[in-house]
């Protein structure tokens, strides 16, 4: 069992656009977070995705062994993620609901790095994030999401 934290909010209009640091959004059941790329669809037409993605979660501490271990610094709105988290061990909430403040979210798979983001960040980010880079959820239950709300596993 873990209580985690929401550290911080990340939302991008569309596809190639600047990630915006938000203290708190909303989140729809079925659909994503206001204002982000995947919830209007925008993304899922521009790239083809048929995948889920209605939030993406990425660990602080991923970001700290980042800098740790690989001489990696990169302030975690670059890397791509809509949620940034603490003391949650993402991977774990494959297949798991959980909750964030009010919003209940669905593990569906890991968000693996891509090259896109390799390119766009200008470091070497792509092994040291294989199976670290993170996972994307589904919005079971909408909600309004803040920065420093608790994150909590739920049963079944």
């Amino acid at each position: 069992m873990f209580r985690g934290t929401l550290v911080a909010i990340f939302v991008a209009p569309a596809t190639g656009e600047p990630m915006v640091d938000l203290p708190r959004v909303g989140a729809t059941a079925g659909c994503g977070l206001s204002g982000d790329r995947y919830a209007t669809d925008v993304a899922r037409h521009d790239r083809g995705y048929t995948k889920v993605r209605h939030v993406t979660l990425i660990e602080e501490e991923t970001v700290a062994a980042l800098k740790r271990d690989h001489a990696i610094d990169v302030e975690p709105i670059l890397l791509r993620r809509n949620l940034l988290t603490r003391g949650v061990p993402l991977a774990h909430l494959i297949g798991r609901r959980f909750r964030i403040g009010e919003v209940v979210l669905k593990g569906t798979e890991l968000a693996e790095p891509c090259q896109y983001l390799a390119d766009r960040i200008g470091k070497p980010v792509l092994e040291p994030l294989v199976h670290r880079g993170g996972i994307r959820a589904a919005i079971v239950e909408g909600g309004a999401l803040r920065a420093g709300d608790e994150i909590t596993p739920l049963e079944g």
